[in-house]
């Protein structure tokens, strides 16, 4: 899927979450994250990295290690109690921006922390003069294409990826 970025704005959090910004002393709190976010849901089934803390770990190096790594377009939302939800950002080869994971804790979500989390995402791509940014999301993953329709983004292509059962 992909989104023209001119009309993202900078989305404000409710309290008591606050935005954190990255930093590498926090790649394992965004691989924890993003473990507790996927390990259930179907994305594991088509990404198993995604199932498993050690794979999770591996994932955030390869991208923390990318060329077109985009601190401003990765961050954790943090509450009282530790992290609730994670984003990376990369420029791709192209020059677009491109969204690699969106994760927010089971328990936390339909309080609009993804949407927010996405947005803030999407600013730091146009704040570094991207003007498109794009996303992969599973199909059967019917509340995320859901949530990144009613943001703006489009489907531009389709791709499909067997599953082992």
């Amino acid at each position: 899927m992909e989104i023209d970025l001119s009309g993202v704005v900078p989305p404000a959090l409710p309290a008591p979450y606050t935005w954190k910004p990255w930093e590498d002393s926090l790649l394992e709190a965004h691989a924890e994250v993003k473990y507790f976010c996927f390990r259930d849901e179907i994305d594991a089934h088509v990404f198993p990295c995604l199932g498993d803390r050690a794979g999770c770990r591996r994932l955030m190096r390869e991208i923390r290690r990318k060329s077109g790594f985009l601190p401003a377009a990765t961050w954790l939302i943090a509450a009282p109690g530790g992290y609730v939800a994670t984003i990376q950002g990369v420029i791709d080869r192209d020059g677009f921006g491109a969204i690699q994971n969106v994760g927010v804790l089971p328990e936390y979500r339909g309080q609009g922390l993804g949407r927010r989390l996405v947005a803030r995402s999407l600013m730091g791509f146009r704040e570094r003069g991207l003007s498109r940014a794009f996303l992969e999301v599973t199909a059967d993953n019917v509340h995320a294409v859901r949530l990144y329709r009613s943001i703006g983004f489009r489907r531009v292509k389709t791709l499909y990826k067997a599953v082992g059962g």
